[in-house]
């Protein structure tokens, strides 16, 4: 299942950027909750035993609603100014109760109970709805986190913030410090990006998170439900870069909130590459260094494609293109999954995204020793 998103390859003038304090600490309270698959900000988790026992307590029990989903009303507007952390929690303390309800039930909800498009906050007075909720809300958090969101969604919208001021306080103030000026920096390189290589060269650079086709003018996420948004000329699409956010791609495509993406600043995702040893970097430079294997690379790169499906479109025999295969699934480039009669050819994202560095690297590399070195065929 994908969220789809059309946008005139042209239409830059309906992109927005925005960073957001808020929304960042949000994002680093994830991090803390879901440690393991975070190990570029290990060293936030690590500094944050030091929080105090009651703050620790408070986001324990708001685990729920930052371990796998993300609050959209903590999504940043794509016109306006760049509010400060206190203007941003004025803001959402004018918040709608029954959507802030809403996007503390939907965690807790493994299937929207309603029918037809889009998300009905009312759905959640029914009986049969309030039972499970409270049953979840007790499970995942406490009582009164269960009573606040079925009766009281004001006084449950008051708790996160004071939650989240009180971590500001503590601990993300000097953090958001630091930050601020690598997002500003990033809004700049993606409005460079966009400038030089179009909307679409931009979003090409957050793959395979996100997959986009310029011909056909659409981008698109793989998410667990279906939706195809089109961004119209009174529309906008925010575009957020984010330091915590990594190794995802936070998606909204639902209103009122702001239709839009939060992705990895370019500083973090550059971080987070793997660095590939200089002997399988030789390799991999080799399996590249082919016309016919660069286009069928790029077809594989759309969606995993059988040797039957790509010989005409590179125009080659599917004998000799078995073979241009091998060569870059024993690079590391590609793997294999057999699909019935078909086996199929995926690109390992991880082995292309850390080319560029990994070369970056071997060429600013201060170890010499491997310079006078001749690789062996």
């Amino acid at each position: 299942m994908t969220i789809v998103f059309r946008i005139p390859a042209s239409g830059a003038e309906r992109v927005g950027f925005a960073y957001s304090p808020a929304m960042e600490a949000v994002l680093s309270l994830h991090v803390l909750v879901e440690p393991k698959h975070h190990p570029v900000q290990h060293g936030w988790v690590r500094a944050m035993r030091r929080l105090s026992p009651g703050l620790k307590r408070e986001i324990e029990a708001f685990a729920f609603a930052v371990r796998s989903y993300f609050p959209e009303f903590l999504f940043p507007r794509p016109t306006g100014g760049l509010p400060d952390f206190e203007g941003e929690l004025a803001a959402l303390r004018t918040a709608d109760p029954d959507l802030v309800r809403l996007e503390f039930a939907v965690p807790l909800l493994t299937s929207w109970p309603g029918s037809g498009e889009g998300r009905d906050p009312h759905v959640l007075d029914r009986p049969e709805v309030r039972r499970r909720l409270r049953e979840r809300a007790v499970e995942e958090s406490d009582d009164a986190m269960a009573a606040m969101l079925l009766d009281d969604p004001r006084a449950l919208l008051e708790r996160f913030l004071t939650m989240l001021e009180s971590y500001w306080r503590e601990a993300f103030e000097d953090e958001w410090a630091r930050l601020e000026p690598e997002l500003a920096a990033g809004v700049s390189e993606a409005g460079q990006r966009i400038a030089e290589r179009g909307l679409y060269g931009m979003l090409r650079g957050l793959w395979p998170e996100v997959r986009s086709d310029p011909r056909t003018e659409k981008f698109w996420l793989e998410r667990p439900h279906d939706h195809d948004v089109v961004i119209g000329p009174d529309d906008r699409l925010v575009l957020a870069p984010s330091a915590y956010v990594w190794p995802h791609v936070r998606v909204n495509c639902d209103g009122p909130w702001p239709l839009g993406l939060v992705f990895p600043v370019s500083s973090i995702a550059q971080e987070a590459r793997p660095r590939i040893p200089p002997v399988q970097l030789v390799g991999i430079l080799r399996a590249l260094a082919d016309d016919t294997r660069l286009r069928a690379l790029r077809l594989i790169a759309e969606r995993p494609r059988s040797t039957q499906e790509l010989a005409p479109l590179v125009g080659v025999s599917e004998a000799a293109l078995s073979k241009h295969l091998r060569v870059m699934a024993d690079a590391g480039l590609l793997e294999r999954r057999r699909e019935g009669y078909y086996v199929l050819y995926r690109l390992v994202s991880g082995r292309v995204a850390g080319l560029g560095p990994s070369l970056e690297s071997f060429l600013h590399s201060d170890d010499h020793d491997h310079g006078d070195r001749r690789p062996t065929d």
